[in-house]
């Protein structure tokens, strides 16, 4: 992993709803090329020169602008860009999304889009180029704390509902639907049409894909086996590996022996922060 880091900085409290991390990413190589796990949407800032792009599980493949939003994924993408590279980013939560993009998730499914085209190249231009001039993850962080509350000052909130649907999340490996519908009051027609809407996918997906998630980490870290593993809520030890490939883009046994960089330090970095954000996102 020589020349290549991934730093963190945890929101502010008054951000913790629509932000999940801050993050620089850097690669000093001629050419970077992995697979990131599926994740929250995400606004990136390329603070370097060259080119990117990904590929999405569903066989998309696009370029990335230099300020994109990606959306919401269902599973593993793979990503390649032109070295060295320099990025800084945000996690978007989906009250976050709500918020600051607005626009229905599951549109921006396994996509990507100039970020100037959701949010506005008056209000970006000037946090880009401020961004790339900063020094220091904490520093742009700073910066993009400032227009994350400028975004979501007349955004829709929708933080409530979300708060009920990651406490579900977080509660078991295989919730069950009738919990979320009771403690939302909702029908299940429009619980899942608010994650639809929110999330970019079904609420059932939404709970496959923090299941192998945190399976993945578990393993990473140490605290189970494989076989351990299964009794996470899978039907057995071929589904928890069909499952943990679909939405990480390894095996189990590759996570465990061979894990590409983004993963080990994505797992590394994040376990490490248990305590301080929510478990969605340290555990995943």
């Amino acid at each position: 992993m020589a020349g290549i880091e991934l730093d963190y900085v945890v929101p502010p409290p008054d951000l913790a709803d629509y932000v999940t991390l801050f993050y620089d990413f850097s690669a000093d190589v001629p050419l970077f090329e992995d697979i990131e796990r599926a994740d929250h949407a995400q606004l990136r800032f390329r603070l370097s020169a060259g080119s990117g792009s990904y590929r999405f599980a569903d066989g998309t493949e696009q370029d990335a602008p230099d300020v994109h939003l990606v959306g919401p994924t269902s599973g593993a993408t793979c990503v390649r860009a032109h070295g060295p590279l320099a990025l800084f980013g945000l996690g978007l939560t989906a009250a976050g999304w709500a918020a600051m993009v607005g626009v229905d998730a599951s549109t921006m499914l396994n996509r990507v889009i100039d970020a100037n085209l959701v949010l506005g190249a008056g209000r970006l231009d000037a946090v880009a180029a401020a961004i790339r001039l900063a020094q220091g993850v904490a520093a742009r962080a700073a910066l993009a704390e400032a227009l994350v509350r400028d975004l979501i000052r007349g955004g829709v909130r929708q933080a409530m509902f979300v708060q009920h649907v990651e406490t579900w999340l977080a509660a078991t490996p295989s919730p069950e639907m009738a919990c979320l519908i009771g403690t939302t009051g909702l029908s299940r027609r429009q619980i899942e049409r608010k994650c639809n809407t929110l999330y970019g996918f079904s609420p059932k997906l939404l709970a496959r894909k923090y299941r192998a998630l945190r399976a993945a980490v578990a393993l990473v870290a140490g605290d189970e086996s494989v076989s351990d593993a299964v009794d996470r809520g899978f039907y057995d030890q071929s589904h928890m590996i069909r499952e943990i490939k679909q939405f990480t883009g390894l095996t189990p046994r590759q996570i465990c022996a061979e894990p590409g960089v983004l993963a080990r330090l994505t797992i590394s970095q994040r376990l490490a922060l248990g305590g301080v954000v929510g478990p969605l996102v340290s555990g995943t």
